[in-house]
């Protein structure tokens, strides 16, 4: 597999840096769950997660990031990706915000999202937050040696459609290391480029895996602020990520608490 020569195996001294930035990862995003609400705005989410980096001696690692204008990504209801956080924007009863955080630790990054209820939520809104978050779960069981990449793709794509859902197309997960987004693409669905491409696992892959699920169509456009990508047809959007690494048995959740 040619693409194999691009991707940055990872020594288990390195793994254990990203583990470090990922623990800092898992309590940014559980602190932040404990304080969503109505009427916090998404600057004090973002505040929450550089207070505590700042406490770890870290840095969170997607400011400045191609541009990009905050520490997290905050998403809500029909936001897909790329929110950016706003002290004018309050969360509302009944929506669902999509929380995404990087750090870089020692040299090393880690990523992860999830997708939380602000309050009470619609039944339909449960199911998608479920079926989004099964399905990265479903997703890390391939990370095993002498499985593909390919086998990954199409576990997702195969149980949110099963669910009536759709994937992302135009967004992917991605390689992570010394660098934030590192080869090769993890996209959340198998078409023939990627069969092409096809990545045998091997101990040392590490992968930020990223499904990202609609609850209508799977177009999107991104808004006038450059960065905040939505549904096309503004119906709702869930995003559930971990770092995840290839081990010489059980894949180890980087972002894990």
């Amino acid at each position: 597999m040619s693409l194999l020569r691009k991707i940055r195996i990872k020594t288990p001294e390195e793994i254990e840096k990203m583990r470090n930035a990922g623990r800092v990862v898992a309590l940014i995003l559980n602190a932040i769950q404990n304080i969503i609400k109505p009427n916090i705005s998404t600057k004090a989410l973002e505040r929450c997660a550089v207070d505590i980096a700042t406490s770890f001696g870290v840095k969170t690692a997607f400011f400045g990031y191609r541009g990009f204008p905050g520490h997290i990504c905050v998403s809500i209801n029909e936001e897909v990706v790329h929110g950016i956080p706003s002290e004018k924007r309050l969360l509302k009863e009944g929506e669902i915000v999509s929380v995404d955080v990087g750090i870089e630790a020692d040299g090393f990054f880690a990523d992860a999202a999830a997708t939380f209820p602000v309050g009470t939520i619609s039944t339909k809104a449960q199911k998608l937050i479920s079926v989004t978050k099964k399905s990265l779960d479903i997703a890390i069981q391939y990370m095993r040696p002498g499985l593909r990449l390919s086998q990954l793709s199409s576990a997702i794509e195969n149980f949110v459609h099963s669910n009536r859902f759709s994937v992302v197309r135009e967004y992917v997960g991605h390689g992570i290391g010394a660098a934030l987004h590192e080869d090769p693409a993890v996209p959340n669905y198998c078409d023939s480029a990627l069969l092409r491409n096809d990545v045998v696992f091997v101990p040392g892959i590490v992968l930020a895996i990223e499904p990202m699920v609609n609850e209508g169509t799977s177009a999107t456009k991104k808004l006038q602020d450059g960065w905040t990508v939505v549904t096309l047809d503004g119906k709702l959007s869930a995003h559930f990520e971990h770092t995840v690494a290839v081990t010489e048995s059980e894949p180890l959740i980087i972002t894990a608490p």
